[in-house]
């Protein structure tokens, strides 16, 4: 068995699961909430309409009114995986839209009622880089000290043009300061990437590996560019398809190698692919579960005898 990576294990990129178990000693499984979080890019704080490539029927728009109270939606997600799993502790995963922009007594009692379940050992708060304050820091911060929290951040894109063509509301500028103020209080990390967003060519995207290599990153989900229904980014994908190169999944394989191979050892790479419910996608629709793009490209770094970082330089 191969150990020799900077990561311990034979795995050819430094994976996320491999890293939990490490931590824990035991399976730990997200337990998604929708809290009833909106975000300044809906509400007119910064914008309305949101992110060009995110879909409005999804939205719940008030934090008050939840359909099912936090301990309920987490009792029915212990309940289903204890079906499946032995051993396993919870994280509680408040995942749709910006789980930081809210009053600050609201997200404490919030973030308390999850972190009351038995079952729960920590928090992961998906949020965006300027929804986090000074105040809401400190007190993950404070958290931290007894809880597993890690803060996932909405990056998207290390390009400010592409930012503000995709209606994001934030610059990068705004990320970097995000992903610091995170690790210098302690708080795990994670990020969020897409590739392949327009104007964003190949080498656009492994400058992306480059800078995102020299921030404090613990965790990092990459994801394809996806067209849903229901977004202004289909409406531009209609009106102006040239805009947009989709990428084949063997395309979009050899991409995500080449940036393996850029980035940084240290970085945990949680996820390379996104999906949508089928009547939500329309392109591109590869037929791939998760599982089954990771085996091919476990596969194929194998083959090409490379791994995350070869070509790493600080």
């Amino acid at each position: 068995m191969n150990n020799s990576y900077s990561w311990g294990h034979p795995k050819r990129y430094n994976d996320f699961s491999t890293h939990f178990k490490r931590i824990f000693e035991r399976r730990v499984q997200k337990v998604s909430i929708d809290a009833g979080f909106t975000c300044p890019n809906r509400d007119g704080t910064k914008a309305k309409g949101g992110c060009t490539y995110c879909n409005n029927d999804t939205f719940t728009p008030s934090y008050t009114n939840l359909k099912v109270s936090i301990t309920t939606q987490i009792d029915q997600g212990v309940e289903f995986f204890k079906k499946k799993y032995n051993a396993i502790s919870f994280l509680a995963y408040f995942q749709a839209f910006s789980n930081t922009y809210a009053p600050f007594e609201v997200l404490k009692r919030f973030y308390t009622e999850a972190l009351d379940h038995p079952d729960v050992i920590g928090l992961v708060i998906a949020t965006r880089p300027d929804c986090l304050t000074t105040e809401v820091l400190d007190y993950l911060a404070e958290l931290s000290k007894d809880h597993y929290i890690m803060v996932e951040l909405g990056v998207e894109s290390t390009n400010n043009n592409t930012l503000d063509f995709i209606n994001r509301g934030h610059s990068f500028e705004e990320a970097e300061e995000a992903i610091n103020s995170l690790h210098e209080r302690g708080i795990h990390n994670c990020i969020h990437t897409i590739l392949g967003l327009p104007g964003e060519d190949r080498e656009l995207i492994l400058e992306q590996a480059r800078v995102v290599s020299e921030l404090p990153i613990e965790n990092l989900k990459l994801h394809q560019l996806q067209i849903h229904r229901g977004t202004k980014m289909y409406r531009q994908y209609l009106e102006n398809p040239e805009l947009f190169s989709l990428y084949s999944a063997e395309e979009y394989m050899e991409i995500v190698i080449d940036y393996l191979e850029i980035l940084n050892p240290n970085i945990i790479v949680e996820r390379f692919i996104s999906t949508a419910p089928p009547e939500l996608l329309v392109a591109p629709k590869w037929g791939l579960k998760n599982f089954e793009f990771v085996a091919k490209l476990e596969k194929k770094l194998e083959a090409m005898n490379t791994y995350q970082g070869r070509l790493y330089t600080k």
